[in-house]
């Protein structure tokens, strides 16, 4: 039996096991992912992103319990369900709570859903380094459908639109002014867009200024109009629904179901698909590739010349540009 038998055979502590190594960059795990790479490509990739209070936890957990409760379109059988939470590290101890397992202990004794709570480890953008990894882990050992859910970061929380194929947006009421909806950023990757908690007040008022802004964009060809994010192309496009969800007690949450493979068949119908694919690849790569490089770089570098120019930095001898010029030159300081 060769190291990637057990997790093409669902062997739940083999994949564990895999994660782990995977988080810590071990060399056995990261080459069992490359011999695992070939396997991937089939699930379908779910982010949920929105900012801090909006329910995104509670939300991926009736999300989950839904996918589980159906068959898939074309399917017998409900979806395995994958989960990747990703919680804030703290920038003193570097650990992280993950409370997303404990709002998600509904889903336990459930052998269809695997959930991977992870710590974003001081990564930007709401995800941590090991997401992308983690989810073709997670994609090669069968799993259908496989739902991240990013740091509640705000509005430069869009890294997950180069890491999914679907993005869904959580508003909550009451969560700023209408100047608020229309700002850059979190909105524009929006494939999906819910108003949780919609039986607060002030949601009637937020669910009507989304739906204003995205008529609004639609009108005038903003840059998140929606054939720039379908990214289909032709005479198919992607009307982005706003939806109404009340997350704690399930309400809402088949609509969104609906919605969510409604987008993959777009996806599959328009070409989509193959286009967010090669997008999401290339960001991967790219992504990679800086870290290594900046890797690599430091490495080279053990005498301290890096520490003594980020010193003429501090002290305001050069800019930061300056220095990294002559770093990249190998100029003497």
């Amino acid at each position: 039996m060769t190291s990637t038998d057990p997790i093409l055979q669902g062997d739940r502590l083999a994949l564990a096991r895999l994660l782990t190594q995977i988080e810590n960059e071990s060399p056995e795990g990261l080459e069992t992912l490359g011999a695992l790479y070939p396997h991937t490509g089939q699930a379908h990739l779910v982010g949920i992103t929105g900012a801090p209070g909006t329910g995104k936890s509670t939300l991926v957990n009736q999300l989950a319990l839904h996918l589980r409760k159906q068959p898939m379109p074309g399917k017998d059988t409900p979806p395995l369900v994958g989960v990747v939470a990703v919680d804030p590290s703290s920038p003193f101890s570097g650990g992280a709570i993950l409370g997303d397992r404990i709002r998600m202990r509904d889903l336990a004794g459930d052998p269809g859903v695997f959930i991977r709570s992870m710590a974003s480890r001081g990564a930007l953008g709401g995800l941590a380094r090991a997401t992308a990894a983690i989810g073709l882990a997670l994609d090669a050992a069968g799993f259908q459908i496989i739902l991240i859910e990013t740091v509640g970061a705000g509005q430069a929380e869009v890294d997950i639109a180069s890491n999914a194929h679907t993005t869904v947006v959580i508003e909550a009421p009451s969560m700023g002014d209408a100047i608020q909806a229309n700002k850059a950023g979190i909105l524009e990757i929006a494939d999906i867009l819910v108003v949780n908690k919609a039986d607060i007040p002030g949601a009637d008022n937020t669910i009507a200024t989304l739906r204003l802004t995205l008529e609004m964009a639609s009108s005038t060809n903003a840059s998140f109009a929606v054939e720039d994010r379908a990214g289909g192309g032709g005479d198919i496009s992607w009307e982005i629904p706003v939806l109404e969800t009340i997350a704690i007690k399930g309400e809402g949450i088949p609509d969104l179901v609906d919605k969510i493979y409604a987008h993959k068949e777009y996806l599959s119908t328009s070409g989509g698909w193959g286009l967010r694919e090669g997008k999401r690849v290339r960001s991967q790569m790219e992504s990679l590739l800086r870290e290594e490089l900046v890797r690599r770089f430091l490495k080279e570098r053990p005498d301290g010349r890096f520490e003594d120019i980020v010193q003429m930095v501090v002290d305001r001898e050069r800019s930061p540009r300056q220095a990294v010029e002559e770093l990249l030159k190998g100029e003497k300081l």
